[in-house]
């Protein structure tokens, strides 16, 4: 089979050679002659010395040598005939086998008499070697390592002996083919009609994919490798060995395949692998929800494979949502993960993840060495090594598996492990699938739960907001316990936090929609115990069994001053700047659908810069193993002993030792630091007369230069023109002009009665006499809007300043 591999390739010797346990020579281990004359080649060739193999070794890069380019050699580096026609070779090539930095040895080849390598000879040439060197790679590690570098036995059958070369063209999708090839395949040459769909027939259909990502045009001028398993004709299961070089044609797209196809064998699986299989197998047979799922994969990978990071997730439309993360420690993954950890496990949209998304389209297992690359997201969990499982089951992408490698201790994929992966991807998918089966309520419930509570927390000037959510690990995995970061006007912020009763899909609803109720109460503006007093109504007229406790806070983040209203929920702790810790006495309320006309007092709490302000559900002081007072005390001691500069971090330790939960764990964190430069606020009440819009502009010119606003003066009085006219001629009542300079942002704002949003006109003729208004704002503003206020609304427009010194 090697002779007709050879033959195809215009080859009348080929020699290969190992490198010595010295590592300094390469000696001779096997050869094979091809009826191209009796070639003796060199026993051995020092590294250091001047041959073409040690030339090419050191240059990592195959050497193509004519007659005239031996001319310079020493004749005893060169293979020699033992007849006068056969003195010297007419062309030879050297072909490194491994590589520069992991050498195993070269391929040496002599031409056949009289003719040399045309281009298509050298590229299967190159391939056959690339093929060598996976065989020895795979001897390599089945032998003790000697001085940490990969050793082979010298002697016969190194050189691959089942195999051949093929080229295909796209276009047409005929093949020219070795012999050797078909007898791999178990075709009779008689009956091979030349198409490439013949030899796809005897290809196990999951593996037909992999085979024709070759001539996807993204393919085109690339090498690929792949294996791929064969059935033949008496039903035996073989594995096969691709590596295919892809010429592009005029038009960038594939045009012809070179190729070699070899036998595979080493790739069956060990008998380490196989054992490893029939435990995952057994351990999935008893896994019923998808977090036992996941901890059995975690537990069958991370070790087997000496991987640093693994991660299962589920796909759940365009978005991945992590059922378990080993280690579980948010500092061991990129910050990408962190950033969107807003429960237990962070989501991430696929979008943002190019090569994932890649791989679950394609559904095939993807392996990504040292160094690959990969966006940060992806780089950071394997800067050593990654392996993307696409985790299918019915025909579809149920989930992913991520187990990576670090830098310090780099990965290098074996081909065997391919198949181990692939088998492993396989039966997780199936489980997944059925642990959904077995617990459909709980996933929809989960869901419903992952819907409604903030994805993201906002950007806040003078803090940073955090927060954890926890849901329970005993019972039915979901209840209500919510929270929300919530900008207000005038550089204020409500933070809330609350619990609804019981642990339940109504709970989750009954959350969800207090969430909506005092969110739409805080914008519209009214203060803290109307918006408690607002919510508590609402949940009483639900006629609902459920009560809810909920703590709310409207904070000044200018001057630091926060409004406390407490309805049946915990105190707040506060970690001071020196580090201690405080309970302030917050009056309370009973818990929202007690009384329908409960009243809910305010406090008011000073908070210095650098203060941590922490919000918190009872899952996290109180369990049937741990008493309310206990529970606090743990959690101030945890908070003194914190560091306040990564509020992230410190929310991780409070809820860290939370792992069997009887009760949802909800933490709210804000670390308060005061506004850097305050911004600075005027005032004008627009009383309704002929010239109202006149004494406005002035009111504005004269606030702004006192500001020291430079040039943009004109453009700042068109748009109070154009807001203040707007309130006056369409709405009734007070109207009210307010002015705010925060850095180089001017905000200019109207407050009037009408609750209706003003509507931007489609379309104004040449002669209409008015709908331009807003087309203005828009035009002469950085961003613009209206929102509504008690009994009113205000509609808005920044723009971006300078300040003259």
């Amino acid at each position: 089979m090697t002779g007709q591999m050879f033959a195809s390739g215009g080859v009348g010797m080929a020699a290969v050679y190992v490198l010595a346990e010295t590592g300094g020579e390469l000696h001779l281990a096997e050869t094979v002659e091809n009826n191209g004359g009796p070639y003796r080649p060199p026993s051995e060739y020092p590294l250091s010395g001047r041959s073409p193999v040690a030339d090419a070794c050191r240059s990592g890069r195959p050497l193509w040598l004519v007659t005239e380019d031996l001319a310079p050699y020493d004749a005893r580096t060169l293979p020699t005939g033992g007849q006068p026609a056969f003195a010297a070779p007419s062309a030879l090539g050297a072909l490194p086998l491994g590589g520069e930095s992991r050498l195993l040895g070269c391929l040496l080849v002599v031409a056949r008499a009289g003719g040399g390598f045309d281009a298509d000879q050298r590229a299967l040439l190159e391939l056959y070697a690339d093929q060598t060197a996976a065989g020895l790679e795979a001897a390599a590690a089945r032998l003790p390592p000697v001085r940490h570098e990969p050793r082979i036995r010298s002697g016969p059958g190194l050189l691959p002996r089942r195999g051949g070369g093929f080229v295909l063209t796209v276009r047409t999708g005929r093949m020219e083919v070795d012999v050797s090839v078909l007898d791999l395949l178990g075709i009779p040459p008689a009956e091979f009609d030349g198409a490439v769909s013949s030899l796809l027939e005897r290809t196990v259909p999951d593996d037909i994919p992999a085979l024709m990502s070759a001539v996807e045009p993204g393919a085109a001028a690339t090498d690929l490798q792949l294996a791929f398993r064969i059935r033949r004709p008496g039903g035996e299961l073989r594995w096969l060995g691709l590596r295919c070089r892809v010429q592009a044609g005029i038009d960038g797209t594939p045009a012809r395949v070179l190729g070699v196809v070899g036998d595979a064998s080493y790739l069956r699986p060990s008998v380490d692998d196989v054992s490893l299989v029939q435990r995952l197998s057994a351990a999935l047979a008893g896994a019923t929800t998808v977090r036992d799922v996941s901890r059995v994969v975690v537990d069958a990978l991370r070790e087997p494979l000496r991987a640093d990071r693994v991660a299962v997730a589920e796909l759940e439309g365009d978005r991945i949502v992590v059922t378990l993360l080993d280690p579980p420690q948010p500092d061991a993954w990129p910050e990408a993960w962190r950033s969107e950890w807003r429960t237990e496990w962070p989501d991430a949209s696929c979008n943002t993840l190019p090569t994932l998304e890649g791989a679950l389209r394609e559904g095939h297992v993807s392996l990504w060495p040292a160094n690959a690359g990969l966006e940060p997201a992806l780089d950071g969990i394997g800067p050593g090594g990654l392996a993307v499982l696409p985790l299918p089951a019915d025909g579809r992408m149920v989930g992913v598996c991520l187990v990576g490698w670090d830098r310090a201790h780099p990965h290098r994929f074996g081909p065997e492990e391919r198949t181990l992966l692939t088998a492993t991807a396989g039966m997780v998918g199936q489980a997944l699938t059925r642990a959904h089966a077995l617990d459909a309520g709980h996933e929809l419930a989960t869901m419903l739960q992952r819907s409604l509570l903030p994805r993201k927390l906002p950007h806040l000037a003078g803090g940073v907001a955090v927060a954890r959510y926890l849901p329970a690990t005993m019972g039915l995995e979901v209840g209500g316990d919510w929270y929300d970061v919530i900008p207000l006007a005038d550089g204020h912020v409500a933070l809330v936090i609350g619990d609804v009763q019981g642990h339940s899909a109504g709970a989750a609803t009954i959350m969800g929609q207090m969430r909506t109720a005092i969110r739409a109460y805080a914008v519209e503006g009214h203060p803290p115990d109307v918006v408690v007093a607002h919510a508590n109504r609402l949940l009483v007229g639900m006629e609902t069994d459920l009560f809810a406790t909920c703590c709310y806070v409207d904070l000044d983040m200018e001057e630091g001053i926060a409004l406390v209203v407490r309805a049946g929920h915990l105190q707040p702790l506060l970690r001071l700047p020196d580090g201690s810790t405080e309970e302030p006495v917050v009056e309370g309320g009973p818990p929202l659908g007690v009384v329908a006309d409960a009243e809910f007092p305010m406090t008011e709490v000073d908070l210095a810069a650098g203060t941590l302000f922490t919000l918190f559900t009872d899952g996290l002081v109180e369990s049937p193993a741990l008493t309310l007072d206990d529970g606090v005390r743990a959690v101030r001691r945890a908070l003194a002993a914190a560091d306040p500069a990564d509020p992230g971090r410190v929310a991780d330790d409070l809820v860290a030792h939370s792992h069997r939960r009887a009760d949802d764990v909800a933490v709210l964190l804000l670390r308060y630091d005061g506004m850097r430069e305050l911004p600075i606020r005027a005032r004008w009440a627009v009383w309704r007369l002929p010239d109202a819009v006149m004494h406005a502009r002035r009111f504005a010119a004269r606030t702004l230069r006192s500001w020291s606003v430079g040039e943009e003066v004109d453009m700042a009085l068109l748009v109070v023109s154009e807001l203040v006219t707007n309130a006056i001629a369409h709405t009734q009542g007070e109207v009210r002009l307010d002015l705010t300079l925060a850095g180089n942002r001017l905000r200019i704002a109207v407050n009037d009665a009408s609750p209706r949003t003003p509507v931007k006109t489609t379309s104004a003729d040449w002669e209409a006499t008015g709908g331009r208004g807003l087309l203005l704002v828009e035009a002469l503003s950085a961003s613009w809007g209206s929102v509504p206020l008690s009994g009113g609304k205000q509609v808005w427009a920044e723009l971006t300043v300078e300040r003259t010194p």
